[in-house]
């Protein structure tokens, strides 16, 4: 029995549908109803594309702490035999400029906050250009959902209730009239939420066509708003639709496995470079636990973030570095022996957000397969909401760079923010084998990379490699842990070695939420893997 052929026959599906299989496609996200839109769409005959769209459309109404149609979306698609990823970085505003963010709180809360919306240009670009469904048909669902509700989350009430004090920062109160019960306090759990004015929006985009959220009375609308409250954002900047970029994905091997993930201005280079990283190890000695493993994955965290710190690039400026050097052999083993030999680089004191994100995937069974990664930034984006239309406005004002001018991320006008995202395909004889991706900001790519490794590397089941206690080391050494379930000789081996520990809950919202779907190599049909740590489900066809 193969590898790929142990992993498949050892997932167990669950009553909950955290694990499940089907015949004809698959969709996994962080919402039950968001899958069943997709899930829909694929009923309807949609490809992984439309379904993709209308799960993401889905988790803008019904996730809204992580997502909407005011953020932002990245993917990764493989379609008809080729693998694309599809660029959909948010921008500045024109009149954006660093001497008008002296209050730093005006960078993730509030109007100001804002950037150009592109999460509907994204979803209209795919629909349009490799889906088989109608825009309208795509739309249905999440209009469903705005205009009969959804019941509360229990996470949902418990970020309502943590964000309170930033809802109140917002002098308008309008992200805490639609967000919270009578404005002022959480839902409760199961409380059913409706949103009109949301249901509304969506109905003028489904029969007006994606554009009309750029053109026309919409964006009049979020002008005249923006203006009432100080914000930044004008019509003329979403009459500039954010454009949508085809890249050629990253490609690299991990064991038998070709990987292909996200490059620049997204983090998949970072994630590659954990996974080469790891690949300078023997198997065995992952999968026996030794102490010293776990020293040198948290240092091979640490480092890889590093390098990202050390190298900002923005394709959009001028290319930076060379991806090639990440596939250097002997800039890999130089790296692997320096962590062996417990040689220590200097710390960086970078601050990364501890945002909200939501990741779906898709596959079905023409061989297509569709990953998205989107977000409002932080959790419930800028906490400011735009009037008479329902969703949250963005906070990526927050992830660009203030002070150094050099920095490829430095706020000008027109330009985009940095993003850790990393939705990724994993292939097997050149198909897909594994398509997946993960929330988290810096965690994102070690998250990803402790999935993929304690699978192909430990041959756990999937069930197993998502259950497993998750650890992180950011740049300055400081490393979090689900302490709760961790193996208890490695906490005390790695405090003694100088890291600074954090512990924190056994499944942990902090440590990410992955959202996979596995195309069989072992028999017909699919596996969907959704995270045990948030709302989400996995569901197909038969």
């Amino acid at each position: 029995m193969n590898l790929l052929e142990k992993i498949e026959k050892s997932f167990q599906t669950t009553s909950d549908h955290k694990f499940s299989e089907s015949k004809k496609g698959m969709v996994s996200s962080a919402f039950p109803d968001a899958t069943d839109a997709g899930v829909e769409m694929l009923k309807k005959g949609g490809n992984a594309i439309d379904a993709a769209c209308a799960t993401a459309l889905a988790l803008g109404v019904c996730e809204p702490q992580a997502s909407g149609i005011g953020g932002q979306s990245m993917g990764i698609i493989h379609i008809n035999g080729k693998t694309i990823c599809i660029d959909g970085s948010t921008r500045a505003p024109s009149l954006a400029l660093p001497s008008k963010f002296k209050n730093k709180l005006d960078r993730s809360i509030g109007y100001k906050s804002t950037t150009v919306p592109s999460t509907i240009a994204v979803m209209g670009f795919l629909n349009e250009k490799y889906g088989n469904l109608e825009w309208a048909q795509i739309l249905k669902p999440a209009i469903r959902i705005a205009k009969k509700g959804y019941k509360i989350s229990t996470l949902q009430h418990d970020l309502q209730q943590r964000e309170l004090e930033s809802f109140n920062k917002v002098k308008s109160k309008s992200g805490a009239k639609y967000f919270l019960k009578d404005g002022t306090i959480p839902y409760d759990t199961k409380d059913l939420f409706v949103q009109d004015d949301l249901a509304e929006l969506l109905t003028y985009l489904a029969g007006n066509g994606y554009r009309s959220f750029y053109h026309g009375k919409i964006p009049k609308m979020i002008d005249a708003d923006m203006q009432k409250n100080k914000g930044l954002l004008r019509e003329e900047d979403l009459v500039l639709i954010p454009k949508i970029i085809e890249r050629e994905p990253l490609v690299g091997k991990y064991r038998n496995m070709t990987v292909k993930t996200f490059p620049p201005p997204a983090a998949g280079r970072i994630l590659l470079l954990i996974l080469m990283l790891l690949n300078q190890l023997p198997t065995n000695t992952i999968k026996k636990n030794r102490l010293e493993f776990y020293h040198y994955l948290v240092e091979t965290f640490k480092r890889s973030l590093s390098f990202r710190t050390q190298r900002p690039y923005d394709v959009a400026t001028y290319k930076q570095i060379d991806d090639k050097l990440l596939f250097d052999k002997s800039f890999l083993k130089h790296l692997s022996e320096s962590i062996i030999d417990g040689i220590s680089i200097s710390n960086h004191n970078v601050k990364f957000h501890d945002e909200d994100t939501t990741h779906l995937s898709v596959m079905d069974d023409e061989g297509n397969a569709a990953g998205i990664t989107q977000s409002v930034e932080l959790v419930y984006g800028s906490k400011a909401a735009a009037d008479g239309l329902g969703f949250l406005y963005n906070c990526y004002m927050s992830s660009f760079e203030y002070e150094n001018i050099n920095y490829p991320h430095y706020l000008r006008p027109n330009s985009s923010p940095w993003t850790s995202v990393a939705p990724t395909i994993l292939f097997h004889k050149n198909k897909p084998w594994m398509i997946l991706g993960t929330p988290g900001s810096d965690r994102i790519p070690t998250v990803t990379a402790q999935f993929i490794s304690s699978m192909i590397d430990s041959g756990l089941s999937p069930n197993d490699a998502m259950d497993k206690p998750r650890i992180h080391c950011t740049v300055d050494g400081k490393i979090t842990v689900e302490g709760e379930r961790f193996d208890d000789r490695v906490i005390p081996y790695l405090a003694e070695l100088g890291y600074k520990i954090e512990l924190k809950e056994s499944y942990s919202y902090y440590h990410g939420a992955i959202h996979a779907v596995i195309k069989k190599q072992s028999s017909k049909g699919f596996q969907g893997i959704a995270e045990v740590r948030r709302d989400g489900i996995a569901k197909g066809i038969d």
